[in-house]
């Protein structure tokens, strides 16, 4: 039989399209001919498949090869596809039954000595090889861990070809020479991209809540800061933290992923999935289990924002902070377009990328945190005249954010100067990031035993209509935020933010419907205009 097939996957943003990797030899001049798409790094894999094999111990077909990718219109691309095409080639020349080869799915990259090498994205396209019926996938050994979150599949690692060769027909199967101690292993190589978590501006996991070297209780004062950065953890709501330097906005910010519970199970396939397509996912730990915090630098294009990129789109910050943390410090140096295109992810929750090599899809719903001086020095206040800029030089500076884009932030909370009684005061620590932690995950369980049964998990995600019409407030308690709605105050979506705001305080605070206080503290973080009420969530209980 001069004919074989067997499968692999290929991606497009973070879903798997399975594809079917066919070899057939003719008798002819020998040739290899590589059909169905592929791009420039997978036709290379010609020759790299053709000295893995050699290398492997195996006889190359000396005959006409053409190996096809179906289906052909999807486009292929990256060096994954290297491990299926020789064993469908071993297959077509008999050397390998092709029909153990049919139902197998295999991802990986192939060395010139036949190593296997891993490669990004194995979590989606695994998960896509599951939705597909597939009950067996080949990965290279460093990338088990990673495969094996997929319930329900028999994933089989393999460090060699010849490796894959002996367990597919039955042979022994040899034993690999060991890397030299201490030195790393050559293979993680392919697991990320050099550079990008610099470029993205990445934290490794460690923003969990045992991460003691970000506690909440080193911010000093900032009461009505602390208490919407925990509001916002709670609700998921976006924030707007407005203040001269030195006055800690950078320190909540990050301060912010550590007291956001623990992803779910279906959370964490999410996050781990989008963060190995970008290379991002870290060699020793194939789940990210806590949210994620991205901070890219005010430089950043609407590509490394929104993602994009020549060829098939990569995913950006939007993306890489799913269910996590997008900060942006300095948010008016930011360009007034990639902030703008930040208006449709927010909505959305997922972001659509168009280029010439096809349409992406990738999720994007994550807690946004905006960070701003009050005028290009920094030093412009209500309290003060320290501030030398000229009135149209604060107009300009503070009309860089637009009001469509700021209509979308829940919390405005103006960060103040801290003085220098607050800085030396000794005993005078506010609460640590496990007390406030805790609080957070009661008011978020709360929540979803509220919203059983809904699409819905957090109060920010609640449409406006559903909020009117299901949720109520006590009576007379939204009184005042409607007569902010006719002076034009707020807008109609502001209103129903201001609504999603108080249901997240009461959670906080435990109170079964929003009341006149829970209201009057979301129409305080809202606008920013004083409503006599405590600030500390503590006050309110």
């Amino acid at each position: 039989m001069a004919f074989a097939r067997t499968c692999s996957v290929a991606l497009v943003g973070v879903e798997g399209v399975v594809v079917e990797v066919q070899a057939d030899l003719e008798p002819g001049v020998a040739a290899f001919t590589l059909v169905g798409l592929p791009d420039k790094s997978l036709t290379e894999s010609k020759d790299r498949v053709r000295a893995a094999v050699v290398n492997s111990g195996s006889a190359w077909p000396q005959k006409k090869l053409t190996v096809g990718l179906s289906p052909a219109s999807v486009p292929k691309s990256g060096s994954g596809f290297d491990l299926a095409v020789a064993a469908a080639v071993l297959g077509a020349a008999e050397r390998i039954d092709p029909r153990v080869l049919a139902d197998i799915v295999m991802i990986g990259e192939l060395g010139l000595d036949g190593r296997v090498r891993p490669v990004r994205g194995v979590l989606p396209a695994v998960l896509a090889a599951a939705e597909a019926g597939y009950e067996q996938v080949v990965v290279p050994e460093c990338a088990v861990p990673e495969a094996s979150l997929v319930p329900g599949l028999s994933v089989l690692g393999v460090r060699s070809l010849r490796q894959l060769i002996a367990v597919l027909t039955d042979e022994p199967v040899p034993d690999e020479e060991p890397d030299e101690q201490g030195r790393p292993d050559p293979l993680l190589a392919g697991l990320r991209v050099p550079g990008t978590g610099a470029a993205t501006g990445m934290h490794s996991a460690d923003a969990s809540q045992l991460d003691h070297g970000h506690d909440l209780a080193d911010v000093v004062g900032q009461t009505s800061a602390r208490t919407a950065v925990e509001v916002a953890a709670a609700g998921g709501h976006h924030l707007f933290l407005e203040g001269p330097p030195g006055a800690g906005k950078t320190m909540l910010a990050e301060r912010l992923p550590a007291i956001l519970p623990r992803l779910g199970r279906q959370e964490s396939l999410e996050v781990t999935a989008v963060h190995s397509v970008a290379g991002l996912l870290p060699p020793g730990k194939p789940l990210v289990d806590v949210a994620p915090y991205c901070a890219p630098h005010h430089s950043a294009t609407m590509q490394a924002l929104v993602g994009g990129g020549h060829g098939i789109a990569r995913p950006g910050a939007v993306s890489l902070s799913h269910r996590g943390v997008l900060f942006l410090d300095e948010t008016p140096e930011f360009s007034s377009q990639a902030l703008d295109a930040l208006r449709q992810p927010l909505e959305a929750g997922h972001v659509v990328i168009a280029r010439s090599a096809g349409v992406v899809r990738f999720p994007a719903k994550f807690l946004m945190v905006l960070a701003a001086n009050p005028c290009p020095c920094g030093r412009f206040s209500q309290r003060d005249d320290l501030c030398e800029c000229p009135p149209s030089a604060i107009r300009r500076y503070q009309a860089r954010l637009s009001g469509p884009l700021l209509d979308r932030v829940d919390l405005r909370v103006e960060v103040d100067r801290i003085t220098r009684t607050e800085l030396t005061a000794v005993g005078a620590r506010g609460e640590s990031t496990a007390t406030v932690a805790d609080r957070v995950r009661a008011a978020r369980e709360r929540a979803a035993e509220r919203l059983a049964g809904t699409p819905w998990c957090t109060n920010s995600e609640i449409p406006g209509r559903e909020l009117r019409s299901r949720w109520y407030a006590e009576p007379g308690a939204m009184d005042e935020a409607e007569r902010n709605l006719e002076r034009g105050v707020l807008s109609a979506r502001g209103l129903d933010r201001v609504l999603r705001v108080a249901w997240t305080v009461a959670d906080l605070v435990g109170h079964d419907r929003p009341g006149a206080m829970d209201v009057a503290l979301a129409l305080q973080l809202r606008t920013g205009v004083p409503r006599g009420v405590p600030m500390a969530i503590g006050a309110l209980t």
